[in-house]
């Protein structure tokens, strides 16, 4: 075995992090806490927020020590985020760690990471505008020095973010939650459990902190890792709640996992699950080791693990039958994340043809 196959193996210490990950999830994340915590208009605990930090440092998980992180990287970021799909926390870990944290690092600036990895600062990148496209060519945001006139869309968490990396057609900016000349507006959603929102900027005090097309692309191949190995988790988790049910299921006399429908259902739905997760933990190996195979294995592992989730989401509520389809049952929730994540940072068709692209195909 070589040594990059065997760092693809997650060791006992990952396995042991991922056990007390899956175990603080269920104890504090179950259920009805994610049913009350996205009713609400912040769609997130700020206490069970500073909690993360000091109880697993998840916030600063990649920051290096110097500021107050723990120094790992993204194979140990991938297994928070298959945790926290298998859950749907509501928590602003995607749009904190995946896209800001990321942003930062990549950028250079580390005047924020102290605050981020003592969980006293929200923050997320605003990239997409109304046209829905996630890469720099649909960006017409601009800057007029340190001042931004423009919008943003579908923004993870921007009615809440404290601090906000804008990224115009200048470079990436960094804008204060409460700047003047800013606006947001929370947009209605699909999936409730992951808060978007529509900002306006209209002469925004802005600090410039660099970057170009090829910075904003390396941002966004590290967060289509994080977003894939979300979705493993989740469709991991549908598989779980499927097979549970078809083993409890009683017709005609006989569990319905007994029929060989459903087996053929549960067993495609094993093979993709477990692709699902090795395409984002080689993504993720990727992240840390190789940046010339992560511009490959990112966007294949996003638009794989996207369809995955997708199928094992709506096999799950075909396999539940009509109790799947009520609002009661948790397998739409599981649904609706499923389909608005497909969306988020480029559906498996855009990423099929960045990956061709990228390929020279």
């Amino acid at each position: 075995m070589t040594a990059s196959a065997a760092s693809l193996l997650l060791s006992e210490e990952r396995e042991e992090f991922r056990r007390s990950l899956r175990g603080f999830f269920e104890r504090n994340s179950p259920e009805p806490e994610v049913r009350r915590l996205m009713a609400g208009e912040l769609g997130h605990d700020p206490d069970g927020w500073r909690q993360l930090a000091a109880e697993l440092n998840l916030q600063g998980l990649a920051i290096p020590e110097q500021h107050g992180g723990s120094g790992y990287g993204w194979s140990e970021l991938a297994i928070v985020f298959e945790e926290l799909g298998r859950t749907l926390a509501c928590a602003p870990l995607f749009s904190t760690v995946a896209l800001a944290v990321n942003a930062l690092l990549e950028l250079g600036d580390d005047d924020y990471l102290a605050a981020i990895a003592a969980g006293e600062l929200i923050a997320t990148l605003a990239l997409s505008e109304d046209s829905g496209r996630w890469d720099s060519e649909g960006v017409t945001l601009a800057a007029e020095g340190d001042r931004l006139t423009g919008h943003k869309s579908y923004v993870i968490d921007g009615h809440c973010a404290a601090l906000i990396l804008v990224v115009a057609r200048e470079g990436v900016y960094a804008v204060e939650g409460d700047a003047p000349g800013l606006t947001r507006t929370q947009l209605a959603t699909m999936d409730e459990t992951r808060k978007q929102a529509r900002l306006e900027f209209d002469g925004t005090p802005a600090r410039p902190l660099g970057g170009d097309r090829a910075t904003v692309e390396r941002i966004l191949d590290r967060a289509a890792v994080a977003l894939a190995a979300e979705q493993a988790g989740g469709a991991a988790r549908c598989l779980e709640m499927a097979t549970q049910y078809a083993s409890e299921r009683v017709q005609f006399g006989r569990p319905i996992g007994s029929f060989q429908a459903i087996k053929h259902k549960c067993a495609n739905l094993l093979m993709e699950t477990e692709s699902a997760k090795s395409a984002a933990l080689y993504a993720a190996w990727a992240a840390d080791e190789d940046p010339e195979e992560l511009a490959l294995a990112a966007p294949l592992a996003k638009a794989y693990c996207s369809e995955a989730f997708m199928h094992a989401a709506a096999e799950n509520i075909q396999i539940h039958g009509g109790i799947g389809f009520t609002w009661e049952h948790p397998a739409h929730l599981y649904f609706k994340r499923a389909k608005t994540s497909e969306l988020l940072l480029g559906d498996p068709a855009h990423h099929r043809e960045l990956l061709a692209t990228r390929l020279g195909v």
